[in-house]
């Protein structure tokens, strides 16, 4: 048995592999200048931001259940992190706090915490997709023109050089590179077009735009249009095996009774847990086989990613939706995507360190830039604008606020909102009501929703007691409600005395506290016990018949 599962194992991983290793490469292309530039920014040594690259591609990836989900470090967790390491005073004593985040977000896999990410609405998590598609468009386009004076992976609408979205775009006006522009005007040319051959799909367009951008730039040095060494990108480059052993850094398990430790890693946790949700979720609906992903598994691996990288040296990390949703446009399918890209980022950092460092940012903006414009596609628009105004706004409102604010900011901002029309739906939504004329006025039949709760009070109190003089026999039917809230009950009982006083003739239906809903967990187990049981009578059977035989 364990043979055949093995067996079937890796013949559909080698199904999937044609798909998975070109992905792989695209992700590591992507992922490679964001770990950089997140660890820079977060004032962490440079190959931290790659460490905690490879461990949320190896493992976090191994033990996720998410299939396109990639794990990394996260620009969102910047500003905390560069802080923290202050407010600690030693790198060494930050990656502690990263261990205990780890243990803690452990634990909220173990407790099923990451049941919350079932309660995004749909409307604000596709507005934050395309909310982060408009975010790297817009940060993208000073590196496409060789503005790199943000860090790669910049976010946040306030920037840490003072700058803002807006007023970068400006700068970068005045500080065009030539060299750099044409990189990027032909990788996007390369990027469109390339699919459109089917015999040329067999080598994935990102490699052959950071080829040809690598060759550009070779060609344009000593020319008007070199580039400098600000615009190629720049990882530790190691002699030996020992040098690279130097890099890894431990933690500082003596600080372990500082509160600033617990507090800060508490911190971390909750965020990037938060973090960890959204694009799970965010991922799962730009999935094209429409898998869903298990959001308290997925929580255990990040713990385990998390606590691994604090353990050698790395920073905290999130699943990230930038890195997952290239390696969804990219034509990932399986896990195997992301722990390859991680095996690239090892292989990277030990043995070509000095080739990688030959690759243009400018190639790198246009493989995001093309990203970006698939999340943040007009169709998307077009799609939530027919499904009314109650799902288009909290859409709108999630994508302006995730551009003017930061990624959590902005989703905070939309749930608000969508929270607004869901509660003005559910006011609206308490009741059906029909009334039927008769000889000496009208009867009207109130058939209450299959979920009534405290919110549903108001609306149902105003409608009952604002009825027409000449109604005058009410039911009140609760049969088909699965739950009605004992504040609606209340209501509805002292209406009936009410109505009574008055003379009027009503009738409640089912209107109980609570119905016994069915716990579908214990009904699936009663049909698998049921069908064990019938098995094994229809195997007695089979063995008695034999016998008489």
């Amino acid at each position: 048995m364990f043979g055949t599962r093995t067996s079937a194992f890796f013949k559909l991983s080698k199904r999937d592999l044609k798909y998975d290793f070109p992905a792989s490469i695209v992700v590591f292309l992507v992922a490679l200048p964001l770990c950089l530039g997140i660890a820079m920014a977060s004032g962490a040594p440079l190959f931290a931001g790659l460490l905690t690259g490879i461990i949320g591609g190896i493992v976090v990836a191994s033990f996720s259940g998410s299939q396109l989900s990639v794990s990394g470090p996260a620009a969102g967790l910047t500003v905390i992190v560069l802080g923290a390491i202050e407010q600690l005073g030693a790198y060494e004593t930050f990656l502690l706090a990263v261990v205990v985040a780890g243990l803690m977000q452990l634990v909220l896999g173990v407790i099923k915490a990451g049941m919350i990410g079932n309660y995004f609405p749909s409307a604000v998590i596709i507005g934050m997709l395309a909310g982060i598609g408009v975010i790297i468009i817009l940060k993208q386009l000073p590196h496409a023109v060789g503005y790199d004076a943000a860090y790669f992976g910049e976010e946040s609408f306030l920037q840490q050089n003072q700058e803002n979205t807006f007023s970068a775009l400006q700068n970068a006006l005045g500080a065009i590179n030539y060299g750099a522009t044409i990189i990027c005007l032909l990788s996007l040319a390369i990027l469109i077009l390339w699919p459109k051959f089917k015999k040329l799909k067999v080598v994935p367009a990102p490699l052959v735009v950071v080829f040809l951008a690598v060759g550009l730039s070779r060609a344009f040095e000593g020319t008007a249009l070199a580039l400098s060494a600000d615009h190629l990108v720049l990882i530790p480059v190691v002699q030996s095996f020992g040098e690279f052993l130097g890099l890894f850094t431990f933690p500082d398990f003596t600080q372990i009774l500082n509160k600033d430790v617990w507090i800060i890693a508490a911190t971390l946790a909750i965020i990037a847990s938060l973090e960890t949700l959204l694009s799970l979720e965010a991922v799962d609906k730009i999935d094209p086989f429409k898998r869903v992903s298990p959001t308290n598994r997925e929580l255990f691996a990040q713990g385990i990613g998390n606590t691994t990288s604090g353990l050698l040296g790395g920073i905290p990390m999130t699943a990230v939706i930038v890195r997952s949703s290239a390696n969804v446009n990219a034509g990932g399918r399986t896990r195997q995507s992301a722990i390859l890209h991680g095996i690239w980022l090892l292989l990277a950092v030990v043995t070509i360190p000095q080739i990688i460092n030959l690759i243009p940012l400018a190639c790198l903006a246009a493989i995001l830039l093309h990203t970006g414009y698939k999340l943040a596609n007009p169709a998307s628009f077009k799609r939530m604008w027919h499904k009314g105004f109650d799902q288009f706004i909290p859409f709108v409102v999630t994508i302006l606020a995730v551009v003017f604010t930061d990624l959590l900011t902005g989703v905070g901002i939309g749930l608000l909102v969508a929270m607004f029309y869901i509660l003005k739906n559910n006011l609206t939504n308490a009741f059906e009501y029909e009334i039927v004329e008769n000889e000496d006025g009208a009867k009207i039949t109130f058939t209450l929703a299959e979920e009534v709760t405290f919110l549903n009070k108001a609306a149902i109190q105003k409608a009952l007691y604002d009825l027409p003089k000449r109604i005058n026999e009410i039911v009140i039917d609760g049969s088909h409600s699965r739950f009605i809230d004992k504040d609606v009950i209340e209501v509805i009982k002292d209406f009936e005395q009410n109505a009574v006083a008055k003379g009027k003739s009503i009738e409640l239906v089912g209107i109980v506290n609570r119905k016994n809903v069915p716990n579908i967990k214990r009904f699936t187990q009663n049909i698998l016990k049921n069908d064990a049981l019938n098995k094994k009578a229809t195997k007695q059977t089979s063995e008695t018949i034999e016998l008489e035989k």
